[in-house]
């Protein structure tokens, strides 16, 4: 069985969307990840940590998904990551409330002893010398390095952020990083210009409107489900990247038409993570729905040209 290493953080968030508002709920990049690249056969393991007042309930459920947690921390009397944020109407847009990165801000990642070898290490969105850390421990060179980073990094962490993204194999990234990171406005000239960084391939993310893969003169677009209500889109773009790494690690084929598989199928996964509040929908999600829905994709993605 082939490993998914994930790293990332399992953190707290409080959300409020024209839906509705929670109290502290689980979240965190590695998370939603997890849970998502749960649903293939593979051996994964998280790499994170977390203070004491995080709840055994919490670990517990994602030991029961069959997700190593040997490599999150446990910091006695340190106090978990927290975020806070309110979605705006449009649900594409949102303002941080609260950011208290607590037992983050001194964080150095071990990853465990039996996922030094992992096949696949997909680094969730964190401070890039924490991932850099990450691939420092690795003992063979993984078959695929994925990494998700954001704006905030490319304002306060640039030179490190570059460092990283020399070494990786995908870039997973929003339309708006995508053109922060490149300078260029047009999302073709963007993963051209990605490309030269580093990365063989570039997944740029448009939210509602599909994700694109980019892997030098080739380019395939996979459309978002279009759902009647979506309730939280937090951890969406995170469910994307466990459906797609969690595919690769266990399919073995890291090329370019069985990445457009991996696309479709974090698509899929991050169609449901948006469909209620946190990780709720995703704890509660069936092998069948999932099946049922990429019947779903296949029908809306495949139709005969007639020339």
């Amino acid at each position: 069985m082939s490993k998914l290493l994930i790293v990332g953080t399992v953190a707290f968030d409080a959300i409020e969307t024209p839906f509705g508002k929670t109290d502290k709920i689980l979240g965190g990049a590695a998370t939603y990840i997890g849970l998502s690249a749960s649903h293939f056969n593979l051996k994964s393991g998280i790499v994170s940590v977390v203070g004491e007042d995080f709840p055994q309930e919490y670990l517990d459920l994602l030991t029961a998904r069959n997700i190593d947690i040997s490599g999150i921390e446990i910091v006695k009397g340190g106090k978990t990551f927290f975020w806070s944020g309110k979605y705006h109407n449009d649900l594409n847009s949102r303002d941080t409330l609260i950011t208290e990165l607590n037992v983050l801000a001194d964080f150095n990642p071990v990853v465990p002893q039996d996922f030094k070898d992992a096949d696949v290490v997909m680094l969730g969105n964190l401070h890039p010398l924490v991932q850099t850390g990450v691939l420092n421990q690795m003992q063979s060179t993984p078959k695929l390095v994925v990494l998700d980073t954001m704006n905030f990094w490319m304002d306060c962490a640039l030179p490190e952020l570059l460092d990283v993204i020399k070494r990786v194999d995908v870039i997973t990234i929003n339309d708006e990083e995508a053109r922060q990171l490149s300078g260029e406005y047009s999302l073709v000239k963007a993963a051209a210009k990605i490309h030269t960084m580093g990365p063989k391939y570039v997944v740029i993310k448009k939210g509602e409107h599909g994700a694109l893969l980019f892997h030098n003169k080739e380019v395939f677009f996979a459309p978002a489900l279009p759902l009647e209500e979506v309730f939280d889109p937090t951890g969406a773009g995170d469910t994307f990247a466990g459906g797609f790494s969690g595919y690769i690690t266990q399919s073995e084929n890291i090329s370019f038409n069985n990445m457009k598989n991996a696309i479709i199928q974090g698509s899929n996964l991050a169609s449901f993570c948006v469909e209620k509040f946190g990780t709720e929908r995703m704890e509660s999600l069936q092998k069948e729905e999932v099946q049922e829905r990429l019947k779903q994709f296949k029908l809306l993605t495949q139709f005969d040209i007639e020339l």
